[in-house]
């Protein structure tokens, strides 16, 4: 659960975040969102240039049938346990640098299967901690790694992903611990 002040994204009293079909229920939402989101992610990824541009269109693209904030930068601070996430003012700052600096890596393209884990790792890790979006950030990053590793010619395979683990790992590196989530990138690569 995100912890979060006075949260516009959320109907007033509740952590239910507004929806395209008015749900209050947190675990019916879950469970639509989780459905949809599902059916998105087996149609094609959008085509673009592996930019924030991009990035925002892979959100967009995943969460469109339940959010009509999907794809938008995020207005609110937000905190997952010790976690606190990039401020909102910083967000799209972060995030020239942080794709300036995957372009100028020529999206990792190129690169040994060693030196593409580690710095798909580091670029998931600095896109984790930014958190764009209010609610998505990880299916999203995920999608994103793929269409990355789909254009760095070192593909992944997530059905090899194990949830918590992954979950675990992207705790880690948030704070300086990239081995783990190095290790399961790795592990990924078809």
């Amino acid at each position: 659960m995100y912890a979060v002040e006075d949260d516009p994204y959320c109907y007033p009293g509740t952590t239910v975040l507004r929806n395209r079909f008015d749900i209050r229920n947190e675990q019916i939402l879950g469970d639509l969102e989780s459905e949809l989101t599902t059916a998105r992610a087996d149609e094609p990824l959008p085509e673009g240039s592996l930019d924030e541009a991009h990035f925002r269109a892979v959100h967009f693209h995943l969460f469109q049938d339940v959010y009509e904030w999907a794809g938008e930068t995020r207005i609110v601070r937000l905190a997952k346990g010790e976690s606190h996430f990039c401020y909102p003012e910083h967000i799209d700052g972060q995030l020239v640098t942080l794709f300036d600096g995957l372009a100028s890596d020529n999206c990792l393209k190129g690169l040994s299967a060693d030196d593409f884990v580690k710095k798909a790792a580091a670029f998931l890790t600095t896109l984790n901690v930014i958190h764009t979006f209010r609610e998505g950030n990880g299916r999203a990053q995920l999608s994103f790694l793929l269409l990355i590793s789909e254009y760095a010619e070192h593909p992944l395979d997530l059905t090899q992903m194990d949830s918590a683990v992954m979950l675990d790992a992207m705790i880690d590196s948030f704070f300086g611990n990239e081995v783990p989530l190095t290790k399961i990138v790795r592990d990924m690569i078809a």
